[in-house]
């Protein structure tokens, strides 16, 4: 029990960093260094960053597409849901831990749809000669949401220790290429990736505990039949 409150104090610790460390992009050291003059929150630290990578249009691209591969890792659990309804009859029979991964994905692209309406800082480039928002960078956000969500749910899902390991290399290299790809593309601002770093560090965090909650609650029940 005492190792449970402390982990879900630590999870309120993570949103609470992710959601000062958003209130300061917005807040703190704002300059006019965007395309349009667009005010840029931490200008001088990301002005140094963007310096370096510049503009790789190659990268986007890349990570554009293996953006793609997220996507598909969340398609294949809502097919093991939806399989699971039509077998079972009943959505509430379905496995607890692809019922708490739907209303995770719900609350993801939630926040997508907010930073999309709340904007917080615009690209460092003009694309298509459009002025985009850009914090937190969306595909890093749904990287590290899916994959790491991956991650965490696998053990309690698949017996297949091959297809358990073979989706798990997936997810850290996707992780690794849209995350390292996205900034070096430069079309985020550096404090657009940590943001969305943070923000996913704190959803997986809340997830695991759900994950965790729903297995010692399985296991008792097990033990008292």
């Amino acid at each position: 029990m005492e190792k449970r409150r402390k982990e879900i104090l630590l999870c309120g610790g993570l949103f609470a960093v992710a959601i000062i460390y958003t209130l300061l992009v917005k807040y703190i050291d704002v300059q006019e260094i965007g395309p349009n003059d667009s005010l840029v929150g931490f200008a001088t630290i990301n002005n140094f960053m963007f310096n370096l990578t510049g503009v790789n249009m190659l990268w986007y691209d890349i990570t554009d597409w293996w953006g793609f591969v997220p996507l598909f890792i969340a398609f294949i659990y809502a097919m093991i849901g939806f399989i699971q309804m039509i077998k079972r009859r009943n959505i509430l029979k379905v496995d607890k831990e692809i019922l708490g991964l739907g209303v995770y994905y719900i609350i993801v692209i939630g926040l997508y749809i907010f930073f999309e309406t709340c904007i917080i800082n615009y690209r460092p480039t003009l694309m298509d000669g459009i002025l985009e928002a850009s914090y937190p960078s969306s595909h890093t956000l749904l990287s590290v949401c899916i994959c790491g969500s991956s991650l965490i749910i696998n053990k309690y899902l698949f017996k297949n220790r091959n297809f358990f390991k073979a989706e798990n290399i997936i997810s850290i290299l996707s992780i690794l290429v849209i995350v390292i790809g996205r900034f070096i593309s430069g079309v985020h601002w550096f404090t657009d990736i940590v943001g969305a770093i943070l923000i996913s560090i704190a959803l997986l965090k809340a997830f695991n505990i759900y994950i965790k909650s729903i297995n010692i609650i399985r296991n008792k029940i097990v033990t008292r039949l």
